[in-house]
């Protein structure tokens, strides 16, 4: 038990939690440094697949220029929109493999478009035909750190209050 929310490291999200989040949030935060060393970073839709996360973009943006010079990345993904009902997040950080091979195309595109359009097997066809252009790049994070973070967890070691009230 704590008495404050100074240190909320040991607050962070099981393995299966992490699994739902990654199941049930489509939106996350991609980041990266620019030419300068800045940090950038864009909303985007992404895959968790096989402990790695895909996305993708066209490839005259210029995220895909400061990968190629730093292959390194990281992700923020929140629960927020979901309903999972309490406050999770999760980062992750990592190197970077860019693909422009039609084998990976072949299995992310179908399976973005899952994601962004369930349910519906004409949207989802639809929007996969889309991202078939000519300067698409999908994008592989391979996670080498994570920070998790749930509010159910933090709650529980506080007696703070009621763990389905958001933070």
């Amino acid at each position: 038990m704590t008495d404050n929310f100074e240190d909320v490291t040991g607050f962070g999200l099981t393995d299966a939690s992490e699994h739902v989040l990654l199941t049930k949030q489509t939106e996350c935060v991609f980041m990266w440094a620019n030419a300068m060393g800045d940090p950038v970073g864009v909303v985007m839709n992404f895959v968790a697949r096989d402990g790695r996360i895909w996305l993708t973009g066209s490839g005259q943006r210029k995220r895909f220029a400061a990968l190629r010079r730093r292959p390194r990345a990281s992700i923020a993904v929140s629960s927020r929109g979901t309903d999972i009902g309490v406050s999770q997040s999760l980062t992750l950080k990592g190197d970077v493999i860019l693909h422009e091979d039609a084998a990976t195309k072949a299995w992310f595109y179908p399976a973005l478009a899952a994601r962004v359009r369930p349910g519906d097997k004409a949207q989802q066809a639809a929007f996969a035909s889309f991202l078939d252009s000519p300067r698409r790049i999908v994008i592989e994070l391979i996670p080498e750190l994570r920070i998790g973070f749930d509010s159910e967890n933090m709650f529980k070691g506080t007696g703070a209050g009621d763990s389905r009230t958001q933070v």
